[in-house]
């Protein structure tokens, strides 16, 4: 592994009030975005992408048995996937780990014209994005 730049994103920890769901779904997604299981203890497991890794945690300080997305905080993270056709096998299997086609009437652009994604929510509310590195050449 080559030293991380600095200013370079070390980690993001999401607290969740179901680890096992969690686990499901977003271990699903992150190891089928190239990620790889790094740790795993009673209350967590993240997985690591070169120097950068993602937590998901059960924490005994939650404040709240649900996560909401639309109150300050994060709205939800964003993955690069290598080209318009991994967008679609991603957002073809998704429903089988947890995860649900968001703005489906305006898929694949809900972003916009300019880009080609899926917008993902999970069964816990949490968002991803998938956002073709190589989008389709326009007809």
């Amino acid at each position: 592994m080559t030293r991380p730049s600095h200013g370079m994103l070390h980690h993001v920890e999401i607290w969740v009030p179901d680890l096992d769901r969690a686990v499901a779904s977003f271990g699903w997604l992150l190891e089928a975005l190239g990620h790889t299981p790094f740790q795993s203890w009673s209350n967590g497991r993240s997985w690591r992408l070169g120097a950068a890794y993602l937590v998901v945690e059960r924490s005994p300080a939650l404040t709240a048995s649900q996560h909401d997305r639309c109150r300050p905080g994060i709205n939800h993270l964003a993955f690069h996937v290598e080209d318009h056709q991994t967008v679609e096998a991603l957002a073809s299997e998704a429903p089988r780990h947890g995860w649900n086609l968001m703005f489906p009437d305006r898929h694949p652009h809900a972003g916009g014209e300019q880009t080609y994604a899926a917008y993902l929510e999970n069964t816990g509310g949490f968002e991803v994005e998938l956002v073709a590195i190589n989008p389709p050449e326009p007809d």
